[in-house]
């Protein structure tokens, strides 16, 4: 077939089944990926859902997806949760701001002896260093 037997339709067409393979695929290795990052499933019942799905592609993506799908979700978001809070602690440990409670105390000690701040002020911020 050449080039120029192609027309506009056959084009579009063969977009749509682009995308929609893509899709397909994308659809997988995200099922894939919540099966093995579950924590709530032991290892038999991943491999049961593993061969379920390599065996029957669309029933057991399918099945898949109404029967934990909403867990999909709760893995999605812990997965989010998990991952800025350690590019949050990554940002305080390259500026520098990573202090420990006890360096804390010691600064609020020194403001304190200086002047700069009352007891009362020293007690509620080393309390708050403290519960942090």
């Amino acid at each position: 077939m050449l080039a120029s037997d192609f027309g506009t339709g056959q084009v579009l067409w063969s977009m749509v089944w682009f995308f929609l393979f893509f899709i397909w695929i994308w659809i997988l290795i995200t099922v894939f990926a919540d099966i093995f990052r579950s924590h709530d499933l032991g290892g038999f019942a991943k491999a049961l859902w593993v061969i379920f799905v390599i065996l029957v592609p669309y029933l057991g993506v399918f099945i898949y997806l109404i029967a934990r799908g909403h867990k999909m979700h709760e893995h999605a978001a812990e997965a989010m949760q998990a991952q800025d809070a350690a590019a949050q602690e990554y940002i305080r440990q390259a500026a520098g701001t990573t202090k420990s409670p006890a360096d804390e105390i010691a600064r609020l000690a020194e403001l304190k002896d200086k002047g700069t701040i009352t007891d009362a002020e020293f007690q509620s911020l080393k309390a708050k260093a403290l519960s942090s």
